[in-house]
C-alpha cells in the first residue's frame, strides 16, 4: 500500500532492473539494495541556442567529464530544450588539433549520447532535465503554444526509449521550475503541476520502468511563495503517485542573494532561521521518510557575507556524506559552467582552473562513484577511431581521437601517449592516455617524461603530476592505478608554451 508520498519500501517487482536505480522511504537504493548519493554538477547548455553543453568551445568533452570525476562529483544533471528533437546541430564546438573529434558532425542528440556512454563508462551518472520548452527561454508550466503537453510527453517517451537498457541514465527531471500560475494539488489539470508530473511520469514509466522519475516543486503553494521550482509543501496532502512504486523522488531548487533577495535573508535570526525554514518548504519530505529528496540545483557567486554563509549552512544542512552516507540529501550543483551570470561556476572563465573556495564548500557533501554503469551505447552510434582505448559497458573509453598522438615507448607492461587537445597563444592542453599491454593487472602506473621545448604543465586531473625543471612526473590516483590486461585510463594537464609545442617521448612504469 502506498504511503502519502507515493513512496513504498521496495518490494522485488518494485526494484528496477541490474543497474538501475528503486527508492525506498527516503533513500535512493542501487539494484543492490545499497543507498547511494547523488552529488554532483550542472552542466548545461542543450537547452540553449548552442544545443550542446557548453564549453566544448575550449575542451574536449573527456577531459572535462574526467574533470568531474577526479574533483569527487558522481552525477552530471544535463538540461536540455525540446529543440534537439528537431535534428538541430550544434554549434561553437571546436574540433582543432582533434578535440571532440568523435563528436564531428553529429546532431545535438548524438552528442548527448556520446556524453553520457563517456560518463557512464567511467562510474558517472547523468540525470536529463528537461529545461525549457525550446531554446529561447524558461516557461512557467510545462507547455507553451507552440509546445504543446503532448510533445512534452512524445519527446519524454523518446529519450526513455532511446536510453533503455543504459543505467547511466538514471532518470529524468520531468521541467524545470514550475512557477505561478503552477499550483499543486488545485485539480484543474491545465495548470495542476503535480498531475502533470504523474501524467508525464508514468509515460515515460510506461517506455521503460526502471527510471527514477524526478519532480521539482512549484513556486507557490496556499499562499506561501519561495524560489521557482522550490516549494514541495504539497507533497504531503498532494504526493505523487504513479504506475511503479519506488520510482519518484522530489527536487527542490534554492539559491542566494546573487540570484535574488527572499525575506529570510534579511531576518534578524539569519542564519539560523534557515534550517526551517528548508524543513518548510522541502525538507520535510526527507525528515518524515516519505520519499528522496534532491537539491537539483543551488549556487551562488558567493561574493557577498551572506551568500558565504547560506552556502556553509545549507551545506550542514545536506548532510555529511561521512556518517550519513546515502541516507542523506541527493544534490547537483549549479553551476559547473562558469558562463552562469548570476552564480559562476565550479570552473573559472578559462573553463578549465577549478575555483577552489567554490569546490571546497562542496567537500563533506560529495559521494563516491558508481563504478561502470554497464550500460550499452546508446543511439545507434559510437562515431570516430579511437586508438589506445578500451571498451568499457559497450561504449568506447579511455582512448585519444584523431591527431597528434606521440611517445608509446614502454616498459613493465604499459604505454602513455600524449594528445594535444587544444592550443593557443601561450597555452595548451592535453590527454595522456595509460593502457596496460601487459598480461597481468596493474596496481598502479608512473609516467615520466621531458619537455623539449620547454613547456611548463601548471594543472592537471585524473594523476598527481609535479614538474621539476622541464622533467615531468605524473603517477595514478587512488581509483585509476588498476588496470585489467589491454584496459586503459587518461589523465589530462594544462600547461603554458614558451616557444614551440613540440611532442615529448613518453615512459611508462607500471607497480
Amino acid at each position: 500500500m502506498l504511503s502519502l508520498a507515493g513512496q513504498s519500501h521496495a518490494t522485488a517487482a518494485d526494484q528496477a532492473a541490474p543497474g538501475y536505480w528503486h527508492t525506498s522511504g527516503r533513500q535512493i537504493l542501487d539494484s543492490g539494495n545499497k543507498p547511494v548519493r547523488i552529488a554532483g554538477v550542472n552542466w548545461f547548455g542543450f537547452e540553449t541556442a548552442n544545443y550542446v553543453a557548453h564549453g566544448l568551445w575550449s575542451r574536449d568533452y573527456k577531459s572535462m567529464i574526467d574533470q568531474m570525476k577526479t574533483l569527487g562529483y558522481n552525477t552530471i544533471r544535463l538540461p536540455y530544450s525540446d529543440d534537439i528533437f528537431k535534428g538541430t546541430m550544434p554549434t561553437s564546438m571546436n574540433y582543432s588539433n582533434g578535440m571532440n573529434a568523435d563528436l564531428q558532425g553529429l546532431n545535438s542528440l548524438q552528442v548527448m549520447d556520446k556524453i553520457v556512454n563517456y560518463a557512464g563508462s567511467i562510474g558517472l551518472r547523468v540525470i536529463l532535465d528537461r529545461h525549457r520548452p525550446d531554446s529561447s527561454g524558461q516557461s512557467a508550466l510545462w507547455y507553451t503554444s507552440a509546445v504543446p503537453e503532448s510533445t512534452w510527453i512524445t519527446n519524454l517517451k523518446a529519450l526513455a526509449t532511446r536510453y533503455q537498457g543504459n543505467p547511466a541514465v538514471v532518470g529524468i527531471d520531468l521541467h524545470n521550475e514550475p512557477h505561478d500560475p503552477a499550483c499543486w494539488g488545485c485539480g484543474d489539470t491545465t495548470i495542476d503541476w503535480r498531475l502533470a508530473a504523474e501524467r508525464a511520469g508514468n509515460a515515460v514509466l510506461g517506455v521503460n520502468p526502471n527510471l527514477l522519475i524526478f519532480v521539482e516543486g512549484v513556486q507557490t503553494f496556499n499562499g506561501t511563495s519561495g524560489w521557482w521550482g522550490g516549494n514541495l509543501m504539497g507533497v504531503g496532502q498532494y504526493p505523487v503517485q504513479l504506475n511503479v512504486a519506488n520510482r519518484v523522488v522530489y527536487s527542490a531548487h534554492d539559491y542566494a542573494t546573487s540570484v535574488a533577495q527572499q525575506p529570510w535573508f534579511s531576518d534578524s535570526s539569519f542564519p539560523a532561521n534557515m534550517p526551517g525554514i528548508w524543513d518548510k518548504y522541502w525538507g520535510y519530505i526527507f525528515k518524515q521518510n516519505l520519499a528522496p529528496v534532491w537539491v537539483g540545483e543551488f549556487g551562488t557567486t558567493l561574493q557577498s557575507t551572506v551568500d558565504q554563509t547560506w552556502l556553509k549552512a545549507l551545506v550542514s544542512y545536506l548532510l555529511p556524506t561521512s556518517g550519513n552516507g546515502g541516507d542523506s540529501f541527493n544534490w547537483t550543483f549549479w553551476s559547473w559552467n562558469p558562463d552562469s551570470g548570476d552564480t559562476g561556476g565550479i570552473l573559472k572563465d578559462d573553463w578549465q582552473t577549478v575555483d577552489t573556495v567554490k569546490d571546497g564548500y562542496l567537500a563533506s557533501i560529495k559521494a563516491p562513484g558508481f563504478g561502470d554503469s554497464g550500460g550499452g551505447t546508446t543511439g545507434g552510434t559510437t562515431g570516430g577511431t579511437t586508438t589506445g582505448g578500451t571498451t568499457t559497458g559497450g561504449t568506447t573509453t579511455g582512448g585519444t581521437t584523431g591527431g597528434g598522438t606521440t611517445g608509446g615507448t614502454g616498459n613493465a607492461g604499459c604505454t602513455a601517449t600524449l594528445h594535444t587537445d587544444n592550443q593557443w597563444g601561450n597555452g595548451f592542453t592535453a590527454t595522456v592516455t595509460v593502457a596496460n599491454t601487459g598480461t597481468a593487472a596493474t596496481t598502479g602506473w608512473t609516467v615520466t617524461w621531458t619537455w623539449p621545448s620547454g613547456q611548463q604543465e601548471t594543472s592537471g586531473w585524473n594523476a598527481d603530476i609535479h614538474q621539476s625543471g622541464t622533467s615531468v612526473t605524473a603517477k595514478n590516483l587512488s581509483y585509476n592505478g588498476a588496470l585489467a590486461p589491454a584496459a586503459s585510463t587518461t589523465f589530462g594537464l594544462q600547461g603554458t608554451l614558451s616557444g614551440g609545442n613540440s611532442a615529448p617521448t613518453l615512459t611508462c612504469a607500471t607497480s
